[in-house]
């Protein structure tokens, strides 16, 4: 009988789509993410159905969207994490030694939740410098940089000896600035630190401007929605946090490639353990983002947590030598729901009728599935919260299919006036918002009802 995989989830805090080499990032330097890729299989259409911290992990690890679920925002909701159907109870079951390494962020405490034999975490964000963290239940104060530290623990767990098979999900910091977070959801950011060996990277470098980084003014013509949310983003109080982080600016795209180096050579040594232990080609390696980012785009920034692809689209590139092909390249659309399944079932085990996700193992193993068999369109949707003193009433829901992107604008928009649609093929950068073309009234009427439907399907109802 085979032996089950070992099962290795990184998940990287912030990380746009295109923020490795391999991903189509400009300067950048990843080559051991890269080789990931390139020894298994990059899909190039992976998203977040609710693009923000809190709700997206707890959306990986139950395989189901934001509104079954209930973790709806980033406020402290503590008791609500302990209760979550988390996959890796699931993994217990069928037998594996289970672990979480680093970020947990759905409540703000790092004590230890069900469903893991070893735990490391923090509290809230955490620090990017030396950290406090919660060992199997103890706090205890490390001294240096917490990439490097939660590398190291991680590398350990794989390096140990094991009488079963594991699963890890090791979630860096990085590359989220060190921040303050209050009870409400609030922040504070501090700043994006890179260890100090990777300070001087990528001085000079200059990510392309794109059509759709445009001016505020700009963008409300297409999107007016925004305009409100605009006018309150040039309070002093909102330019005091996104100065501290260099928003929109160059110098925050290369911070952020400056700390994930230190995260890529994570990725290296966690290679190097798993061929040392000759456990490198029965180990499932999985490497994403919880969310994606804006560096200007539709004149956001430091935003994450809207409909547009830079805000859902996620990194997502897996490796297992006989079940993923390598080099292959996948255009499907994929959610992060389906991580739990497929998981689950390479555990050897079947998923319960609560999650939404759907198992990767076909897609992983090259087979074609744009027929009927897989989906035509999926949900995104988003609950206004306090985090960002702008973004009062920005609640929406949103249907994504291969082609169009329909958002609604549940609060702003009445009779639907302030929402939009973008036909993807022809505006890959979604700055045509036809919704009042009479050529495409149809399609909104069409995308509209579909809604509806993916609305109630996400409560499971």
């Amino acid at each position: 009988m085979a032996r089950k995989p070992n099962l290795l989830v990184i998940l990287i805090d912030d990380l746009r789509y295109d923020e490795f080499c391999a991903g189509g990032h400009p300067y950048m330097k990843t080559p051991h993410i890269d080789r990931i890729a390139r020894e298994g299989a990059l899909f190039e259409r992976a998203f977040h159905t609710t693009p923000i911290c809190s709700p997206n992990r707890a959306s990986i690890l139950t395989g189901q969207y934001a509104s079954r679920h209930g973790i709806i925002d980033n406020v402290a909701r503590d008791m609500a994490s302990h209760r979550l159907p988390n996959y890796h109870l699931e993994l217990q079951r069928l037998g594996y030694e289970t672990a979480h390494i680093g970020k947990w962020h759905m409540g703000n405490d790092g004590k230890p939740r069900p469903g893991y034999d070893h735990w490391v975490s923090f509290d809230g964000h955490g620090r990017l410098n030396d950290p406090q963290l919660n060992e199997n239940g103890r706090y205890a104060k490390h001294s240096g940089y917490i990439t490097d530290i939660m590398n190291t623990m991680a590398v350990d767990f794989v390096r140990k000896k094991h009488d079963k098979p594991w699963s890890l999900f090791f979630a860096h910091k990085a590359v989220h600035p060190d921040a303050e977070q209050a009870a409400d959801g609030t922040l504070s950011l501090v700043g994006y630190q890179p260890a100090a060996r990777h300070e001087n990277l990528y001085r000079g470098c200059v990510f392309p401007k794109t059509p759709n980084m445009m001016t505020p003014a700009q963008v409300v013509k297409q999107k007016p929605a925004w305009a409100e949310a605009f006018d309150l983003k040039t309070s002093d109080k909102s330019r005091a946090l996104l100065d501290a982080i260099y928003s929109g600016e160059q110098e925050e795209i290369r911070l952020r490639a400056r700390m994930m180096a230190s995260v890529d050579e994570g990725v290296g040594m966690l290679f190097e353990a798993l061929e040392e232990k000759g456990e490198l080609d029965n180990t499932f390696i999985l490497f994403l983002g919880d969310n994606g980012y804006f560096f200007g785009e539709h004149g956001l920034g430091p935003e994450r947590r809207f409909a547009y692809e830079e805000g859902i689209r996620a990194p997502f590139v897996a490796r297992l030598p006989g079940r993923i092909k390598a080099g292959s390249r996948r255009k499907e659309l994929v959610i992060l729901q389906d991580i739990a399944p497929t998981l689950i079932q390479l555990a050897g085990g079947k998923s319960g009728l609560q999650i939404q996700g759907r198992s990767l193992l076909p897609l992983l193993a090259g087979a074609k599935r744009t027929g009927t068999g897989w989906r035509k369109s999926f949900l995104v949707e988003y609950w206004a919260e306090n985090a960002m003193p702008w973004l009062v009433g920005m609640t929406y829901k949103c249907v994504r299919t291969d082609r169009y992107k329909y958002i609604r604008w549940v609060n702003r928009s009445r009779n639907g006036e302030l929402d939009e649609l973008y036909d993807l093929d022809r505006d890959p950068y979604e700055v045509a918002n036809v919704i009042r073309r009479p050529a495409y009234r149809t399609v909104r009427d069409r995308l509209q009802r579909e809604l509806r439907r993916l609305a109630v399907d996400a409560m499971g109802l």
